[in-house]
């Protein structure tokens, strides 16, 4: 779901899978006909798409990115939460690495952004005093990262995240520099085992999925031509790639 409330409102709501892997299982990820790790298939995964795109280990990049922002206790699994290709083809606008400590309590959230630039930015999200992160918890981190061409990068986002043994969900919310609400945005959906059943299911009731989301995003930019919303073209990436996002605090 995706909601813009001004200058002009745009609204949309479509059906959607995402992968979700934890990472210290990936390699050993049951294949089946329909799903494929690091090659082709119907639907597939490549650690290439991910973290420094190289390829590499990606538990490893996650314990790098993480240190650097001084978040410990990431002792347990870390699941990565993320659209599949699909015949080779992929676009992820936002993905999440869910992080639990060893009693498998979420003590962080990395949230890797990509735009339709080839770009990405990693937000960090946990809080100050490492506690464990519930579905009432809000972070809040500034927005240093270009996505929309109809949105100035300034401002900051607000962070939700929940999860159970059966389901998944995740807020993002936009505010801009005047500190209004502009845009919210939400995923959720329930867990079914990556057979080849759930994997066939999915493939055909949502056909091209990862296409239909680059489709998607470049016809809502045209609704947004048409209703007359000012144009932001894309400013010089900043050096850092990751930001942190701290507890949020209603004053």
């Amino acid at each position: 779901m995706h909601k813009r409330f001004f200058p002009k409102v745009n609204a949309f709501n479509y059906g959607i899978y995402y992968l979700s892997l934890p990472l210290s299982k990936i390699n050993n990820t049951i294949e089946n006909r329909y799903f494929k790790l690091n090659r082709w298939g119907f639907l597939s995964f490549y650690n290439k798409d991910h973290g420094d795109r190289n390829g590499g280990d990606l538990k490893e990049w996650a314990h790098d990115i993480l240190g650097q922002h001084d978040i410990k206790n990431i002792d347990g699994e870390i699941v990565l939460v993320t659209m599949p290709r699909v015949f080779g083809y992929v676009f992820n606008p936002v993905s999440f690495w869910y992080c639990h400590d060893k009693d498998q309590k979420l003590r962080a959230v990395i949230c890797e952004v990509n735009n339709t630039f080839g770009q990405t930015h990693s937000y960090i999200c946990a809080h100050d005093d490492g506690k464990e992160i519930t579905g009432d918890d809000v972070m809040t981190g500034q927005k240093v990262f270009h996505v929309s061409p109809f949105l100035q990068r300034e401002g900051h986002y607000k962070f939700r995240f929940s999860q159970t043994p059966k389901k998944f969900a995740a807020w993002i919310d936009y505010y801009d520099a005047q500190n209004q609400k502009k845009l919210i945005t939400a995923l959720s959906g329930h867990y079914q085992d990556l057979d080849i059943s759930a994997a066939s299911k999915a493939f055909w009731r949502h056909p091209l999925i990862t296409i239909k989301s680059i489709f998607l995003i470049h016809w809502q930019a045209v609704k947004l031509f048409a209703k007359k919303c000012q144009y932001v073209p894309k400013p010089v990436q900043n050096n850092d790639r990751t930001s942190r996002a701290k507890t949020y605090k209603d004053k």
